[in-house]
């Protein structure tokens, strides 16, 4: 069973990744994270190489169609995969996106779900849910959106009020944060500050792709840029060093090449925690 307590820096795990996690997992790689959509049913060589990997590394997991926004009814027995999917491979923390990806199919991507006050108690009742099911406190990630239909609140006071209503977890995304500071034109510090310290599961950075000077795309296809650094610096000085993972969907390079970032995060939190010793 894998020790429930995270820290340090993690990466996303893909399946071209498993021959070579399997000969050497790096030591800079403090855990690992997959989406259970992608394992649960997944048997044979993968299986069994999967199996391996997460009796000896720990691992969290990132969901991709909970749908936690969806006017249709939760999945109950897709809950119900993901909790035994957890305990057999004893992992502890399930994370998702605060948004939705279906009504009446699958749409394939992720969809905003209205910043209003009936979209908190309707959300905060189906993570509640989850979380029954899964007797665990699960995370919910703020999510990158490109529109923002029947907004009656900001996006930081809607966050916050689910993450109260429901009683669950954050996975702060901080490439998301400077994402959406562009797109909708507010200050990422101040968004970053505002979020409560002791809802932090663990973090996420990432890479973009800019579309225009006023347009950015969260693809996680690309290198992490300076300013979304900086963003990660100060949110350590603001919520102290939280456990990071650094995310590649996309035009993945080199396990050689992604330590390079993965070391990067390993820096900034020394820096944070030498500073924060020193004051």
């Amino acid at each position: 069973m894998q020790n429930s307590l995270l820290n340090g820096v993690g990466l996303g795990l893909r399946r071209e990744m498993l021959d070579e996690m399997l000969e050497h997992c790096p030591e800079a790689i403090n855990f690992l994270e997959v989406a259970p959509e992608n394992w649960i049913k997944l048997g044979g060589k993968f299986g069994r190489q999967f199996r391996e990997l997460t009796a000896k590394h720990r691992f969290v997991t990132h969901g991709l169609s909970l749908s936690l926004g969806s006017p249709d009814p939760l999945d109950i027995e897709f809950v119900k995969d993901v909790k035994a999917f957890l305990d057999l491979h004893g992992i502890e923390h399930y994370s998702e996106h605060l948004s939705y990806c279906s009504g009446q199919g699958h749409m394939y991507d992720l969809m905003p779900i209205p910043f209003t006050e009936e979209a908190i108690h309707y959300v905060a009742k189906r993570i509640r849910c989850v979380q029954d099911i899964l007797e665990r406190q699960i995370a919910v990630e703020n999510v990158s959106y490109y529109a923002a239909p029947g907004q009656e609140m900001s996006e930081i006071d809607f966050t916050n009020a689910v993450l109260e209503e429901a009683d669950c977890a954050l996975l702060l995304d901080v490439n998301n944060i400077y994402v959406n500071s562009v797109n909708h034109r507010y200050d990422a510090r101040t968004f970053l500050e505002a979020l409560p310290t002791q809802r932090i599961m663990y973090g996420h950075i990432a890479g973009h792709y800019d579309e225009a000077e006023d347009l950015i795309v969260d693809t996680h296809g690309a290198d992490v840029i300076e300013p979304v650094w900086e963003l990660l610096a100060h949110a350590y000085q603001v919520h102290g060093v939280f456990p990071t993972l650094l995310e590649r969907d996309f035009n993945i390079p080199p396990i050689e090449e992604l330590l390079i970032e993965v070391n990067q995060i390993h820096q900034i939190q020394q820096s944070a925690l030498t500073l924060s010793q020193s004051a």
